[in-house]
């Protein structure tokens, strides 16, 4: 066993990543350390501590409160807290609260959220600029970054390929209010040195972004150097996947990017604050409506027609928020019957036990 370091000490490798000193009171035991958490496969995780990166298994009580509620397990990007055993084994016992996390709708599960990535600063959607992206899945994953916690920000990659960069950015920004939009180029290195002013220190980004959009390259070139494998986009324009797992990677300068694999579907789950702050110009205009429950068909002093037929709300975005709101009611609902046949099954179960207990 090797001791855990003293509360006023603060590993130089891991400061350069976010490590607060308030963190060592969590390791507090000798045989205890803290680190964050690079990647996680096959039930084992790669985490980096002051000593160096280690490849650890999950402890038993962390395990227990997985098979509960599977959020509770360890993520790309948690700070955790290690334990070393007498048999040099070494388990993660603990997840340190987390300050931000990207949670999407499992697919087929609806009611149930996944992890991607934690305790980021900078949750950038990462978008093609060729072929040219669809609005509305910028959007959507505007408003995942949104309801992370984290500052969203849009990057457009690929911008050597067009000629119309800056002008499909103001496009992006009309969809994206209140978020910065940087036009990149992995290839010639445009704008990377901008982006990579957005984590300079000790900042966190998760690059977020289907197949094909240049998360991996980006990646590399921010690092100034091939660490992830890169494949080419496929002819019909649909991008392959180059990342299996979700990855931290330190930058050289301080700082860290998280890779995250392609999202083919992009489901929101309590994203309501999410969508509100992406669509805060459209949320603005339903709360001067006449009604309040106004659906914005047929009612009088309707705030968002007005601005339909004026032609300052376009149709595509209104039809976009509708969407998303609908899809919003419509995943509440799932989650909703499913906490009633949870808590239905587990009063079956307690009284089957009390049924059993009776002399």
């Amino acid at each position: 066993m090797h001791a855990g370091p003293p509360a006023t000490y603060i590993p130089h490798v891991l400061e350069s990543l976010g490590y607060e000193p308030d963190m060592a009171r969590w390791a507090a035991a000798s045989d205890a350390t803290v680190g964050r958490v690079v990647r996680v496969d096959r039930g084992l995780a790669s985490v980096l501590t002051e000593s160096g990166p280690q490849r650890v298994s999950i402890g038993g009580g962390l395990l227990g409160r997985m098979a509960q509620d599977p959020t509770e397990g360890p993520c790309t990007g948690d700070w955790c807290v290690l334990r070393d055993w007498p048999d040099n084994r070494v388990t993660l016992e603990r997840i340190l609260p987390r300050r931000t996390a990207v949670v999407r709708a499992v697919a087929g599960e609806t009611s149930h959220g996944q992890v991607l990535c934690t305790n980021l600063d900078v949750a950038a959607v990462v978008v093609a600029l060729h072929p040219l992206p669809v609005l509305a899945k910028v959007e959507r994953l505007v408003a995942l970054a949104w309801e992370s916690g984290a500052r969203p920000l849009v990057v457009l990659t690929k911008c050597d390929l067009v000629n119309d960069a800056d002008l499909f950015a103001e496009d992006v920004a009309d969809a994206a209010p209140g978020v910065d939009v940087l036009t990149v180029s992995a290839r010639t290195g445009e704008g990377v040195d901008a982006l990579r002013g957005r984590v300079e220190g000790r900042l966190t980004m998760a690059l977020l972004g289907a197949s094909g959009h240049g998360k991996s390259s980006l990646t590399n070139a921010l690092v100034g150097a091939d660490v992830l494998s890169t494949r080419t986009i496929r002819d019909d324009g649909r991008g392959r996947h180059t990342s299996v797992r979700r990855e931290l990677v330190p930058l050289p300068g301080g700082g860290a990017v998280i890779d995250t694999p392609g999202l083919r579907g992009i489901g929101l789950i309590d994203a309501e604050v999410g969508v509100a702050q992406t669509f805060a110009d459209v949320e603005a205009l339903a709360g001067t409506c006449r009604f309040r429950d106004c659906a914005h068909d047929t009612e009088p002093d309707c705030a968002v027609r007005a601005a339909l037929a004026d032609g300052s709300l376009t149709w595509r975005r209104f039809e976009s928020w509708q969407h998303l709101q609908r899809e919003l009611r419509w995943i509440a609902s799932r989650k909703d019957a499913r906490l009633r046949a949870e808590r239905i099954k587990e009063w079956k179960r307690r009284t089957r036990d009390a049924h059993r207990s009776r002399p």
